[in-house]
């Protein structure tokens, strides 16, 4: 563990609790100081949520670490099964009060001989996983519990007549989920498929028993259900379709893939005509890739970094649908690198598997690329290098929150998909106004602006040359000179300052 501003994935308790509150009537207690207790308003804020977030903190406080925390906590967890009424109680400690090795098992036993609904703790290691892993473990463990507790019953419901699918790892704080959600809802209904499920966001936990009826999991995100998937296909061979439908070339690899699982159960489909179909008419992209917009986009350099699932799609659809060079993509998702390699390594010149913002910032800083498509710290960082940004992965601010239809996947999503692309670029005409006209402003103001950002103070004469310079090398040329001032103790930076870094470079 080490201390950070900035964090890529959560800690483990934030995607326990991602998945919990997913679920309808589902309470979580968190084990906590106070100080780990925001995930109610991130929550509320972001997913701009009319009711309380379903999440109780049971304090840890120094009466807690005199005494302990089994009475308070039981008496918690007991409280909100009387006021709340859930089907569901989850327990999940923190990373702080994990340091306590409290037997919470021992609590949750307890708890659940006076509570009328089911008592859980997530079986979570919170030094060894993040928030990402540990949503996909948690969503894992209550689909075991509540499959055995069925199967008990014996109220497992089998195999539907028609095809039908799960759709695992929509949840709350989920990139755009869902809008993903209502386009492949959408999709699934246009293939003639049944949707059985969709865990977990807004599912029932006792709807879990129902899962075995579905004809094939589609996992559209590798962050969360993988486990899920791989333990529905260990106890009922229900197959899995894990290949993102992002993208007019992904999506129809994904129906394709779909068409094999369906007739390889006794169905006869041919989704051939409606993917041509789709790609042609509803889906602007492929057309839009022949276009005089697009080609004046062809050989311009972007970088690319999130979550696996994002950030390999978009790399796919940059270099293969629209001939962007992808100078590196990468992703913070480390537990899983090998598989980012394999989707994107010939697609872009070098690949980053890192967490460490820092990193990342240095790397787009050396590209110097036209464009980022990355996370909100990406785009941070494109302001500071007046580099633009279009954010394709969490973890995302507000606005990547937004009201109006925007999703990702299907073929509504390739339309979204190419509009974020092509108005995340500076485009050849408005580079071209902007050096004649200087846009809505005086050329003075655009001069002052430049060194806004900056330690360093330019002379008039330095700032006039400076402003000669073409707009898509003018950052890079102020760096650099910005550089050679520095190293040389040079205070303020005139023209011949800007001459000499230049001639130094061999400029």
């Amino acid at each position: 563990m080490k201390l950070a501003y900035w964090m890529y994935a959560g800690p483990a308790h934030i995607g326990t609790l991602r998945v919990a509150t997913s679920f309808k009537n589902v309470h979580a207690i968190m084990h906590a100081p106070i100080g780990d207790d925001y995930f109610n308003v991130m929550r509320s804020m972001l997913e701009r949520e009319r009711d309380f977030t379903p999440v109780t903190t049971s304090v840890v406080d120094r009466h807690v670490l005199a005494r302990g925390s089994q009475e308070r906590v039981v008496d918690n967890i007991t409280r909100k099964d009387r006021e709340e009424h859930p089907d569901l109680i989850v327990l999940t400690p923190t990373c702080t009060s994990s340091i306590l090795q409290e037997d919470l098992e021992n609590f949750v036993e307890r708890a659940q001989l006076d509570a009328k609904g089911d008592v859980l703790l997530a079986d979570v290691n919170h030094y060894r996983v993040n928030e990402l892993q540990a949503a996909d473990r948690t969503l894992d463990q209550i689909v075991q519990f509540y499959i055995n507790k069925a199967r008990k019953k014996g109220d497992l419901e089998t195999k539907s007549e028609k095809p039908s699918v799960n759709i695992i790892g929509m949840s709350t704080l989920g990139f755009h989920n869902q809008h993903d959600c209502t386009e492949l809802k959408r999709l699934m209904a246009d293939l003639g498929i049944e949707v059985n499920e969709v865990i977990p966001e807004g599912a029932s936990v006792h709807n879990l028993k129902r899962l075995p009826r579905a004809w094939f999991n589609l996992v559209p995100y590798r962050e969360l259900g993988m486990m899920t998937a791989s333990y529905l296909e260990q106890e009922f061979g229900t197959p899995c379709v894990d290949i993102t439908p992002m993208g007019v070339v992904e999506t129809a690899r994904c129906i394709r893939k779909i068409q094999q699982v369906l007739n390889a159960q006794g169905a006869d489909v041919n989704y051939e005509e409606f993917i041509d179909q789709q790609t042609r008419f509803v889906s602007q992209a492929a057309w839009f890739s022949r276009s005089i917009d697009c080609q004046n986009l062809t050989g311009k350099k972007a970088v690319v970094f999130g979550d696996n699932t994002h950030a390999a799609a978009m790399t796919k659809i940059l270099a293969r649908e629209m001939g962007i060079h992808v100078v590196w993509a990468g992703t913070y998702c480390k537990h899983d690198a090998d598989w980012f390699r394999e989707q994107v390594s010939e697609y872009c010149d070098e690949v980053i598997i890192t967490e460490d913002h820092g990193q990342i910032g240095d790397a787009i800083a050396k590209a110097e690329p036209s464009a980022i498509f990355g996370t909100q710290m990406e785009r941070h960082v494109g302001k500071r290098l007046d580099i633009p940004c279009g954010v394709i992965a969490a973890p995302i601010h507000i606005q990547n929150f937004p009201i109006g239809y925007k999703p990702f996947l299907g073929y509504e999503g390739t339309n979204q998909c190419v509009d974020l692309v092509y108005n995340s670029f500076t485009l050849g005409m408005e580079d071209h106004l902007l050096e004649i006209f200087g846009g809505h402003d005086t050329k003075e103001v655009i001069t002052k602006g430049i060194s806004a950002d900056s330690d360093m103070n330019w002379t008039k004469d330095g700032q006039a040359e400076l402003n000669k310079i073409p707009g898509f090398v003018r950052g890079k040329v102020k760096r650099n000179t910005e550089k050679f001032a520095r190293e040389r103790g040079i205070a303020l930076i005139n023209a011949e300052v800007l001459y000499a870094a230049k001639e130094s470079v061999g400029a």
